[in-house]
């Protein structure tokens, strides 16, 4: 059984996009080790709500590592010190007894902050919408297996489908490069077949919309990589180069 363990909490808070923000600080006494981080902040909200003081904003929904909206700087790492995991699957146990624990949100310009630790990520949003996306026709469910797609190329896409647009990979780059998540988008598609109909327009679309949304350059530091809690591949960056080029040759 984890043992219970006390540490201060340092929180971002700050009360909207245009305001000025500032670190404030929690002690959290005897906290259990199997505590996720994100009910570690729900015990610590319970508390300020108590106390009538305002609760910390946060965003989170499946808590299963699934829908990438646990967006938060912890001690200097995007999601936490955890290998392949977000913030929603780190413990508390990864902490001392007597920690300092930092908190903070995404600090990108492409993810403007909301309110305290919540950021506004439309922008991963309006680049799948750019050409994220197949419009032809595929048939219906059981027409899945009517084209035959090699495993390894099967297995390639299924790793690029992987990436759950959480912006770590944004959070991690020195240069707010949204690269990682456009090429993992890119390439779960352009490996297969049905996605191969529109691979001109979509890397050309999706990459100036990238642009058009203030993201930075890729210059390879592999940040993202590191950071990236379904250890999405830097791969997907040169095959994204690749079907970019192609496509500005067929111009």
């Amino acid at each position: 059984m984890d043992k219970n363990i006390s540490f201060t909490l340092k929180v971002w808070r700050q009360r909207g996009p245009k305001e000025k923000g500032a670190f404030e600080t929690y002690q959290m006494k005897d906290i259990p080790g199997d505590t996720s981080f994100l009910e570690t902040l729900d015990i610590l909200n319970e508390q300020l709500i108590n106390e009538g003081k305002e609760p910390i904003v946060f965003d989170h929904d499946c808590r299963e590592g699934i829908c990438g909206m646990c967006s938060l700087y912890v001690n200097g790492h995007p999601h936490g010190p955890a290998t392949g995991a977000t913030t929603c699957q780190l413990y508390i146990r990864r902490f001392k007894d007597g920690d300092t624990i930092t908190v903070e949100p995404w600090r990108s310009a492409g993810f403007p902050v909301i309110r305290d630790l919540m950021v506004d990520r439309n922008a991963f949003d309006k680049i799948q919408q750019a050409g994220g996306y197949v419009s032809i026709n595929t048939g219906g469910i059981p027409d899945a297996n009517s084209i035959a797609i090699p495993k390894p190329i099967a297995e390639e896409a299924m790793d690029a489908a992987a990436c759950i647009g959480c912006g770590a990979c944004v959070a991690a780059c020195k240069n707010g490069s949204a690269m990682l998540f456009v090429s993992a988008k890119v390439s779960q598609l352009a490996l297969l077949p049905q996605g191969k109909v529109e691979g001109a327009r979509r890397a050309k679309a999706m990459l100036a919309k990238m642009d058009e949304l203030g993201f930075g350059n890729c210059t390879n530091t592999r940040a993202c990589e590191a950071e990236c809690p379904k250890c999405v591949s830097i791969s997907n960056i040169a095959r994204l180069n690749r079907e970019f080029i192609k496509a500005k040759l067929k111009d």
